[in-house]
């Protein structure tokens, strides 16, 4: 017969196994639910962004000297405005709309090169090795002994501030996150065995990559582009910030912030708005990429 102590420690083992269970679901849980919370925020800002303009009294670019530094709720001669004025009586609320747009769709473009240019070159030096693999990962290592930031300030002084090359520089500072973790992929993947069996009933190579070795890299490259995007909102807002980045007569989130740090200490509305938004873009994008990251990676779940 059992003794009662080994008869109670069983009793004990037997109930922290669900309760464990219940502690390890419970982070998962967590989890799935950054996915939800920030795709609900990028939902909003999104909707807002491309429908609010349409149906605001006030233009984005319209000037009233009259109705200069309005605080938020404050009325004005077309209506209410709910985010106050600047300097020049612009009305704050069509200019965060009409900057996000800009921002976003920057940086959202620049992700986009950034991803196809990785993408194709990290498969490239992954798969077939050799002289090909040197070449990019020897561009891949000059790049990263530049910060992101000083190479996107060099290129655009370089080469002028418009939007078009402002996509072209935050996609030249992006593309080497989805080389190296393609890269890595293809060279784990090339030599498996559905690869051989491809290749063992005549699949070329440009069939093996395509349809065996990219889908196996998709997780991980919708993981990095959630997270990249907020990473290149924040160096375009930096470059735009510095004068830089969009021309200046083009409304964006890092140029509403650079115009209202002379009012910081009198019309506070004119930077906190805009470095809210931003704060809060940025941080939606994090939420769902972690998340993302957390409830596709097998290696994750519990």
């Amino acid at each position: 017969m059992s003794s009662p102590a080994l008869t109670s420690a069983a009793t004990a083992a037997r109930v922290a196994i669900p309760v464990a269970a219940r502690a390890k679901r419970k982070p998962r849980w967590l989890r799935s639910n950054r996915v939800v919370v920030g795709a609900i925020v990028l939902g909003l800002v999104a909707l807002a962004i491309l429908m609010l303009p349409f149906v605001l009294p006030y233009e984005a670019q319209a000037q009233n000297a009259r109705e200069n530094f309005r605080p938020p709720l404050s009325a004005g001669s077309s209506g209410i405005h709910l985010l106050g004025t600047d300097a020049l009586g612009r009305d704050l609320f069509a200019r965060l709309l009409l900057g996000g747009r800009i921002s976003l769709l920057v940086s959202l473009g620049a992700g986009v090169l950034a991803c196809l240019v990785g993408v194709t070159l990290g498969l490239l030096a992954g798969y077939m090795g050799g002289w090909i693999d040197s070449l990019v990962m020897r561009l891949v290592d000059v790049e990263l002994a530049i910060p992101s930031i000083l190479l996107a300030m060099g290129l655009m002084a370089a080469f002028g501030a418009s939007q078009l090359n402002v996509i072209l520089a935050l996609a030249i500072t992006a593309w080497l996150v989805y080389a190296r973790t393609v890269r890595s992929s293809a060279l784990l993947l090339r030599n498996s065995q559905f690869a051989e069996s491809a290749r063992a009933v005549g699949a070329t190579d440009l069939r093996i990559v395509t349809r065996h070795i990219l889908p196996n890299c998709i997780t991980p490259i919708i993981v990095i582009a959630t997270q990249q995007t907020a990473q290149l909102i924040i160096v375009e807002s930096s470059l735009s910030f510095l004068g830089i980045g969009v021309p200046i007569e083009i409304p964006s989130w890092g140029r509403m912030i650079a115009e209202g740090r002379s009012y910081l200490t009198t019309s506070w509305w004119i930077i906190t708005i805009p470095g809210l938004a931003l704060m809060s873009t940025t941080l939606a994008l994090n939420f769902f990429g972690d998340g993302l990251r957390d409830v596709l990676d097998p290696r994750l779940r519990v």
